[in-house]
């Protein structure tokens, strides 16, 4: 007999959250993670100077805070405490004012001014709805929904391109706050289905808040995994897997990688027809991220941005929409799209007393290798003048570090994946379960499947839910 019912081949959010699935089912499950700790996407280190505990890769987490099979964990009772700022983010503009997603609905509609009734009128019935379509927005697209009418009303916002949605909007602010939303796919925001990332984020934040982790997001991985091991879960560190022939025998094997790993993985164990689709995946933008150590707050104009957790910079709708056309189009923007988050502002255990921290990248082709830092800190301090004088060091990250870090960023996607309709369909092959794979007991459960990238722990949840049912009968 085995000695394990199913192994999980990756330590990320996907990997912890399949693990923790068929664990929870009464079944003997062994995760291996080829790093020295699990984490993927949620790991923390001092990459600047001692004393600076940064996030290597995630930072903020409506998606975590928000995500139904997280939400369920007892994960408080092994050490992850969530912090909530007062302004959720904060999207700034040149004249040093910003536009600000708040948790409550009406409070950030009557800071948008004319488009507040709007705003309300869009969001309002959908964060209403959430509860009941959460689970199927984050999962398979052809899954049958089990309230096809409210699935029916997200869908049809959601398919809009950005600059479609836009329309209704008449102010600059409510434009820009929607932008700064979309932008997070990784698209040009004139394309299909590039309002879903802007509704799925602004939603969340109404209903769950945009929270960081006290301590950094290592301690929300370590927290899945104490869970895991409180449950009977086996993890090992430190070991990467080549290929399918040396994991142990188990009855089923859930594999937290993309469709390039994949194909590595499993060699010549596929079928052609499977084979043929992994190799048409299509990665997206690649990331140039940068973490600061800094002497003092960061010195935002707007009052707004200072009491914020994340900030995009990018000003307008307008200029957003160039900067991620441009890098469609395999150029760098001079004014790069910059996700911005200051999380030793409300994290006092992140810096040295009266220092701080800070977190930000910019989207660039993927596999770029073009130095970024010069245009993003210029991004930065267009919005905070003096911002320079503050760092005291820097850590770069271009898409081979980000790829080095986690060979499931490809080219430095973070998303693992580009968010295109197709590939928001089929993810990463078309048919009726993307988790199963061409090889009997083998499942997919990284971000290359639905929902994509995020810290929701949702492809590992529903790639596991299928294993559970293809192969033990159980059905969650």
């Amino acid at each position: 007999m085995a000695e394990f019912d199913a192994v999980v081949v990756g330590g990320g959010p996907n990997g912890l959250s399949a693990a923790i699935t068929m664990q929870r089912a009464g079944l003997r499950i062994l995760l291996l993670e080829a790093k020295s700790t699990v984490g993927g996407g949620m790991r923390s280190a001092e990459m600047t100077l001692p004393g600076f505990v940064h996030d290597v890769c995630s930072a903020i987490h409506p998606l975590g805070v928000g995500s139904p099979f997280f939400r369920e964990l007892p994960l408080k009772d092994f050490g992850l405490e969530w912090i909530e700022p007062p302004v959720l983010a904060a999207h700034p503009f040149d004249d040093g004012t910003a536009a600000a997603l708040m948790f409550s609905l009406e409070e950030t509609a009557a800071g948008l001014g004319e488009d507040g009734e709007a705003y309300a009128r869009i969001y309002g019935p959908l964060i209403e709805a959430w509860p009941k379509i959460d689970s199927e927005v984050l999962g398979p697209v052809l899954a049958w929904p089990r309230h096809p009418l409210a699935m029916a009303k997200f869908g049809a916002k959601a398919l809009l391109p950005a600059s479609m949605l836009a329309k209704r909007f008449a102010g600059r602010d409510a434009r820009g706050l929607l932008a700064g939303m979309a932008a997070h796919g990784m698209q040009p925001l004139t394309s299909v289905a590039t309002s879903g990332p802007a509704l799925v984020l602004t939603i969340a934040g109404h209903r769950g808040g945009w929270p960081m982790v006290r301590g950094g997001s290592q301690k929300f991985a370590d927290a899945l995994a104490a869970y895991f091991v409180s449950l009977g879960g086996v993890v090992e560190t430190g070991v990467a897997v080549e290929t399918l022939d040396a994991l142990p025998k188990a009855r089923v094997t859930l594999l937290d990688v993309g469709p390039k790993q994949l194909l590595q993985i499993v060699a010549g164990k596929l079928s052609s027809v499977y084979r043929a689709q992994l190799e048409k995946f299509e990665y997206g933008p690649g990331s140039f991220k940068v973490d600061w150590a800094l002497d003092g707050p960061v010195p935002f104009a707007s009052e707004r941005c200072r009491r914020a957790g994340t900030v995009h910079l990018g000003g307008t709708f307008e200029e957003i929409a160039q900067s991620e056309a441009e890098v469609a189009a395999g150029r760098h923007s001079e004014k790069p799209f910059v996700l911005f988050a200051q999380q030793s502002l409300f994290d006092a255990t992140r810096a040295p007393a009266g220092q701080h921290t800070a977190w930000g990248y910019c989207h660039v082709q993927n596999g770029s290798t073009v130095d970024m830092t010069e245009v993003i800190e210029a991004q930065v301090e267009r919005f905070a003048p003096g911002f320079r004088e503050r760092i005291l060091a820097r850590h770069t990250m271009n898409t081979s570090s980000m790829q080095a870090y986690n060979a499931n960023y490809v080219g430095g996607d973070i998303n693992g994946g580009a968010l295109t309709l197709r590939q928001i369909v089929a993810r990463p092959v078309l048919q009726s379960s993307p988790y199963r794979t061409s090889i009997d007991g083998v499942y997919l459960c990284s971000a290359s499947t639905p929902p994509g990238g995020g810290v929701h722990g949702m492809c590992g949840f529903h790639a596991a839910r299928q294993a559970l049912v293809d192969r033990f009968g159980i059905s969650l």
